[in-house]
């Protein structure tokens, strides 16, 4: 592939939230972007107000005349795209370029120094938070986000100074075999993905060829404890970070009236007195992830120290929309028994003394099948549980994957109900609600802006 010779790229699947970045990306280098999505969301009319053309109906016949010539429009497809989509067809009987979207950022990385996060979560926050601290600093950076940044309001970042670009590397369907890391965290390594890897023991090989990708004078910043066994080639540094040990962690520690302060220990140079501008638990180890990445990229202290405290954080991860004495309303992305065990702890030790409620909506049938007794663990630790149905995504139903059988294994006491999108806000409305959070990575943040207005005169 020669981006010179491209004129235009169409996207199938382009309103995801990786996919998009890739529009944006193409858009601002000047080519015909155009593309297919199933559905329209706030974040496909805004790329169509970008300049690119989506159309939301599976048809030959919308295709664009300008994506129709073989020899100048390339095609990026999303692995959630069934390979019997009727364009994607079309285009492979037409002999077109074809690419993954982990394909076209793996070329990128090629080209550039890869600042790469992998992990089953963490890695938007992380990802996000190493590209601000990298573009508030002399260095600058490129970077395809996971998420849409709260300080720049898009998941794509752009400098004509910067060699680094910040990626978030996908374990779905192995994408991330495609990069080339300069540098990369690997933040988790619980199962995830299971209807692509069949095992635990596939799902860690799938990281440790991963970890072999690793350009020889890069660098390995692995999560203290992690079960991964790297394989690196000569000359790659291995370094591991947590919250409390390994070769970046914090020390002092101090939560007071809502804020987070630590002081930073870094083989690269210590900083004291590190101010978290999103101010829940867990993300004292993004933070600590994020800064290794831009201590490596070549941020000084005094700009990592300067920054850290201006990050807004990420839309849906901790994204607190009422914050009060009387409610507290927040909406975060965690589909992940893990996930929401780390969401839950972070907010219960913000708020130790307060009732704390939990809308989730599990996200497919076969992650609620394989992790349902894990989901329930993770929720138990709620004071209460309102369970939605399965948001299916790709998927088709799975006779007797249901949500229920979440529900049934919360534990004793804890309360408890069910309910349909249809009838959250009805049910909402009639509860006396302390701190309220909606967990899931489903269509649960369209009903976000609904729950404000309920609660915000509370």
């Amino acid at each position: 592939m020669n981006i010179n010779t491209i004129k235009a790229v169409y996207f199938i699947g382009a309103g995801g939230i990786g996919m998009s970045a890739l529009v944006r990306y193409f858009l601002s280098k000047g080519k015909k972007v155009g593309g297919y999505d199933r559905t329209p969301s706030e974040l496909t009319e805004k790329l169509i107000e970008e300049g690119a053309l989506i159309h939301y109906e599976e048809n030959v016949a919308l295709i664009p005349e300008e994506f129709l010539h073989p020899k100048t429009t390339l095609v990026v497809f999303t692995p959630a795209i069934p390979a019997t989509h009727k364009e994607l067809v079309y285009f492979q009987e037409h002999h077109f370029e074809i690419h993954k979207r982990a394909q076209v950022l793996g070329m990128l990385t090629q080209t550039e120094k890869g600042l790469c996060v992998a992990g089953t979560h963490g890695k938007t926050t992380t990802s996000t938070m190493a590209a601000f601290l990298l573009d508030h600093s002399h260095v600058g950076c490129n970077a395809f986000l996971g998420g849409i940044s709260k300080n720049y309001h898009t998941n794509l970042l752009l400098s004509d100074k910067s060699e680094y670009v910040v990626i978030e590397a996908d374990e779905f369907d192995r994408s991330f075999h495609w990069l080339t890391p300069y540098a990369t965290v690997i933040t988790a390594t619980d199962s995830d993905h299971l209807d692509i890897y069949g095992t635990h023991e596939a799902y860690l090989e799938s990281f440790r060829k991963y970890t072999s990708l690793i350009r020889p004078d890069g660098y390995l910043i692995m999560k203290e404890g992690l079960e991964l066994k790297p394989d690196v080639q000569p000359g790659v540094t291995v370094y591991t970070y947590s919250v409390d040990k390994g070769d970046f962690h914090a020390e002092n520690i101090r939560i007071h009236e809502g804020e987070i302060y630590f002081d930073y220990i870094s083989p690269l140079g210590n900083i004291a007195d590190i101010q978290l501008g999103v101010p829940v638990y867990v993300n004292i180890e993004n933070g600590i992830a994020a800064m290794a990445l831009a201590q490596i990229g070549g941020a000084t202290p005094e700009e990592i120290k300067a920054a850290m405290p201006q990050f807004r954080g990420v839309d849906r991860r901790f994204d607190f929309k009422i914050k009060n004495s009387h409610i507290v309303f927040l909406s975060d992305y965690a589909h992940h028994p893990e996930e929401i065990r780390q969401s839950v702890t972070s907010i219960r030790r913000l708020y130790p003394d307060r009732k704390i409620t939990a809308v989730f909506q599990p996200h497919l049938y076969t992650r609620t099948r394989d992790f349902y007794q894990d989901f329930a663990r993770s929720l138990s630790l709620l004071d209460e549980v309102i369970l939605l149905d399965i948001y299916p995504a790709r998927e088709a139903p799975i006779p007797g994957v249901t949500s229920q059988l979440i529900y049934d294994n919360l534990r004793p006491g804890i309360e408890k109900s069910m309910c349909t999108k249809e009838e959250l806000l009805d049910v909402l409305k009639h509860k006396k609600l302390d701190v309220l959070i909606t967990l899931g990575a489903g269509d649960i943040d369209n009903f976000v802006p609904q729950i404000y207005e309920l609660l915000k005169d509370r």
